[in-house]
């Protein structure tokens, strides 16, 4: 059977030596992931799962009691613990032909590659796991026309987190679809 997301990581080249293929994607008109999602966040939404599939099974044993409102509610809280867990697998980086975008819990943030002037890394205060604790690291940041900076990636963040040359491998990914749609 063919998994896709994983050549995300043959990007910009592997480690036993075949071609550097800077986009492997055959379709560029599609929004991809440059990098496989992160340890901390696949284990985060394991968990979520696995709590949702005990909130699901106490959801039906309420319903066979007969307590129908108790076992609604049960459904409700099971099914916001799946969408949660699914919206932390789709967050990240997402480019294609078209740009980026920025997908984060609440909120996505499209930007056309034609609208990035600039996409580079930068050493500077990032937050750890998306918490408010900040700490030293490097950040992939997309500089908009308006001078206002989109950070993309960091280097603790749930998906590159004690994973430096993943990070290293995603920006430079993300920065070869950039440097690709900017320039044509």
């Amino acid at each position: 059977m063919p998994l896709p997301f994983l050549t995300a990581d043959r990007a910009v080249g592997a480690a036993d030596g075949s071609e550097d293929v800077a986009l492997p994607f055959d379709d560029h008109d599609h929004w991809r992931r440059p990098y496989r999602p992160g340890p901390w966040r696949v284990g985060t939404a394991a968990l979520l799962l696995l709590l949702a599939s005990f909130v699901l099974l106490a959801a039906m044993i309420i319903a066979f009691a007969g307590a129908v409102p108790g076992a609604a509610l049960c459904m409700a809280i099971g099914a916001l613990l799946i969408s949660t867990a699914l919206r932390l697998l789709r967050m990240g980086t997402w480019v294609s032909r078209h740009g980026v975008r920025r997908v984060a819990f609440f909120t996505t943030t499209t930007l056309s590659w034609n609208r990035a002037p600039a996409l580079r890394t930068v050493q500077q205060p990032v937050r750890w796991l998306g918490l408010p604790r900040t700490v030293q690291g490097q950040a992939l940041v997309l500089e908009r026309k308006n001078n206002e900076p989109l950070l993309l990636l960091t280097d603790h963040n749930a998906d590159f987190l004690s994973r430096a040359e993943a990070f290293e491998r995603a920006t430079d990914s993300v920065e070869a679809w950039g440097d690709e749609y900017r320039r044509g």
